[in-house]
């Protein structure tokens, strides 16, 4: 097996999430895994130049949605334009997504076991519906993490008040997919701070109790 290379960079875009009529400010983390010569995006948020120039010389092999939230693929089409790197969306997300990109269509789809692979790290895909039907997390073993989108924060699930969302749901994709990882797998979200799947596990039934 080829030695992992690869490392994580993070920034911080900001801009607005809007769904249901409403619209909210937001700060989105944008997580970058590669090496010097290639590499792959998590979450194209809010600003492709700024995206764009963290990347810098590299190959974008891909553009990787978590899910169809608009404040998590609005710079997408910009970003992928500029570099020719496929977007990815699990399908199931796909009337979000049309919801903020009515007229252009990812790139590809993203499907439960799919394995992307940047700088020597397998990055594995987990379809963790709740937050929306099409919700996924990337966990890389190599790298003692898992990407998890708007799924698992510190401190609980992603929120389920909204269209196309649903709390049993959530609970039972971090239940069977995530707190099933290694308890040191730092979790890394897509709004705040990280965490950890052992910080978090102990929580489980509490976060039950107060979602009922």
């Amino acid at each position: 097996m080829t030695a992992s290379n690869a490392r994580i960079e993070h920034l911080v875009t900001s801009g607005t999430f809007s769904l249901d009529g409403g619209t909210w400010e937001v700060d989105n983390n944008v997580w970058i895994v590669g090496d010097d010569t290639e590499a792959i995006v998590i979450d194209a948020a809010h600003d492709a130049d700024a995206i764009a120039a963290a990347v810098g010389g590299r190959e974008l092999l891909a553009i990787v949605s978590t899910h169809g939230h608009d404040d998590h693929i609005d710079a997408a089409p910009a970003l992928a334009a500029r570099t020719g790197a496929p977007v990815l969306l699990h399908p199931d997300d796909l009337m979000l997504w049309k919801q903020r990109h009515p007229d252009v269509s990812p790139n590809g789809e993203l499907a439960d076991g799919q394995v992307i692979t940047v700088a020597g790290t397998e990055l594995r895909v987990l379809h963790t519906p709740g937050h929306s039907p099409g919700a996924v997390c990337l966990y890389a073993a190599d790298l003692g993490t898992v990407f998890s989108g708007d799924t698992l924060f510190q401190g609980g699930p992603g929120a389920t008040g909204r269209s196309f969302s649903d709390f049993p749901t959530i609970i039972t994709s971090i239940r069977e997919r995530l707190l099933s990882l290694p308890a040191q797998t730092v979790v890394r979200t897509g709004h705040g701070d990280s965490t950890t799947i052992g910080d978090e596990a102990p929580h489980l039934e509490e976060w039950i109790s107060r979602g009922h």
